[in-house]
């Protein structure tokens, strides 16, 4: 599956992930929404969650956007492609450390490669982040029960299981 990235570039370039993946050889930054390939769009404002069942429809694409979470509005992921939420993760990096959801590009795309089943893409999708092990660690068991659930519904419950303990913690 190829990962690529609709970059806006209102982060700072130091800490932006998606640049790193693009030096790397290993995402694809498009700079203007009509180039972006269709695909599996990473969109937290989905109505469905993203479940193995998406790396079924044929779709040899990620996509997701780059840029700060203030400017991270529905207008931003009008892209052409099936639309879909990421589930309950909590990021590794070290700006979002713990914070539920708040994921940096390259966590959305290895946890998109992890429930779609290619655990080994994420991890070389990681690999340049000194960080990028300890999202897998973190998310060791989410990802695994994602990844085993047929559809968005069941994705769902999984998340809903987590949800719950996050507000009794």
């Amino acid at each position: 599956m190829e990962c690529h990235v609709y970059y806006e570039g209102d982060d700072d370039p130091k800490k932006c992930t998606a640049r790193r993946l693009e030096k790397f050889d290993k995402a694809i930054l498009y700079r203007r929404m009509a180039q972006v390939p269709y695909g599996v769009v990473l969109n937290p404002h989905a109505e469905q969650a993203l479940s193995p069942a998406d790396a079924d429809e044929s779709l040899e694409t990620v996509v997701a956007l780059d840029c700060s979470w203030e400017s991270a509005e529905e207008a931003s992921f009008r892209m052409n492609g099936v639309h879909r939420a990421l589930p309950f993760l909590v990021a590794a990096n070290p700006v979002n450390y713990g914070r539920p959801f708040q994921l940096t590009t390259v966590e959305a795309l290895a946890a998109a490669l992890c429930i779609f089943g290619d655990q080994d893409a994420a991890e070389d999708l990681l690999e340049p982040f000194r960080w990028g092990e300890t999202f897998l660690t973190l998310n060791e068991e989410p990802l695994r029960r994602y990844s085993e659930c047929a559809d968005s519904s069941e994705v769902v419950a999984v998340q809903e299981d987590y949800l719950a303990d996050e507000e009794s913690a």
